[in-house]
C-alpha cells in the first residue's frame, strides 16, 4: 500500500523534560532535534509529504516563558535548517494562522518558503499557530466574497485550506500516549489511518517511525466502500442512489 503523506502530533516534550527534572524548554529543544531526525528519516524512506504539528492555537494559552522559548526555537530551526532543506530538495510549507505570529518570524518564514519554493519532490509542512477549526473558518471567510456559499463544494473548500495542494494524510502518528487528534487537520483526516504510541516525542526514532509504517502497511483501507475501487462508476454523482 503506497504511503505518500504522514502527519505527526509531536506530543510529550514537556513530560519528557519533567521526568528528568529539567525545564520544559529543554524538552522542546530535544523535540526539535527529534523533528530533524524524523524529517530526514522520512526523506530516506521516500515519503514525499510530512506534516508536523509544532504549535497549536490552544498552546498559545501556555505560560509566556514557554511560548518565548518555543518561538526562539522556531527561529533557530528555520535559520539552521534552510541549507539542509535545499540540499535534500525539500520544500517548506507553513500552515496555520500567521497573523498570530510575531512580525519578524512571519518574515523569516516567508523567506525560507521562498528559498525552498523550487519544484521539489518532497514537502515538509510545519503546523504553527494551527487549529483545524480555525483553518476551516479562515477558509470559509476567504471564500465568502468570491463564491456563492450555497454552491460551496467540498472541492472548493479543500482548495481554500492551508493544506491546498497537499494530499490528505495516509497515516497520522501521535506520540505521548494520548488517544485524540487535538484539533489537528480535522478536515484532512477524514479517512486517515491512526497510530498511537506511548513513546514521548523526544525519544521517537526512525525505528519507531518504521514500526508505525509497518502497522499501516498491514491494514486494508476501504474509505467507506466494500472495496478500494476508484472506478469511473464510483466517481459518478451519488444523488438518488438510495431507494
Amino acid at each position: 500500500m503506497k504511503l505518500k503523506h504522514i502527519a505527526i502530533i509531536m506530543d510529550g516534550n514537556g513530560r519528557w523534560a519533567e521526568q528528568r527534572g529539567w525545564p520544559r524548554s529543554d524538552g522542546h529543544r530535544a523535540g526539535t532535534e527529534a523533528a530533524r531526525r524524523i524529517s530526514r528519516a522520512a526523506g530516506r524512506m521516500n515519503i514525499p509529504f510530512l506534516t508536523l504539528y509544532a504549535l497549536s492555537t490552544e498552546n498559545l494559552y501556555r505560560p509566556q516563558e514557554e511560548l518565548d522559548a518555543l518561538t526562539t526555537l522556531m527561529r533557530h530551526y528555520l535559520e539552521t535548517e534552510i541549507n539542509s532543506l535545499i540540499e535534500n530538495k525539500v520544500r517548506l510549507n507553513i500552515i496555520g494562522d500567521r497573523s498570530l505570529l510575531p512580525s519578524d518570524l512571519r518574515k523569516q518564514i516567508a523567506r525560507v518558503e521562498t528559498e525552498t519554493s523550487r519544484d521539489y519532490d518532497k514537502v515538509l509542512s510545519l503546523a504553527i499557530c494551527y487549529g483545524g477549526r480555525n483553518e476551516i473558518v479562515r477558509a470559509v471567510k476567504s471564500l465568502a466574497g468570491k463564491t456563492d456559499l450555497k454552491r460551496l463544494t467540498e472541492d472548493r473548500l479543500t482548495k481554500a485550506l492551508d493544506t491546498a495542494g497537499v494530499p490528505d494524510p495516509d497515516l497520522l502518528i501521535r506520540t505521548g500516549g494520548d488517544l485524540r487528534i487535538s484539533n489537528f487537520l480535522i478536515w484532512e483526516l477524514a479517512y486517515t489511518e491512526l497510530y498511537f504510541t506511548r513513546v514521548l516525542w523526544p525519544d521517537f526514532s526512525p525505528r519507531h517511525l518504521r514500526t508505525a509504517i509497518d502497522s499501516f502497511q498491514r491494514r486494508e483501507r476501504r474509505f467507506g466502500r466494500t472495496d478500494n475501487s476508484t472506478s469511473r462508476k464510483s466517481k459518478k454523482k451519488i444523488k438518488g442512489r438510495l431507494r
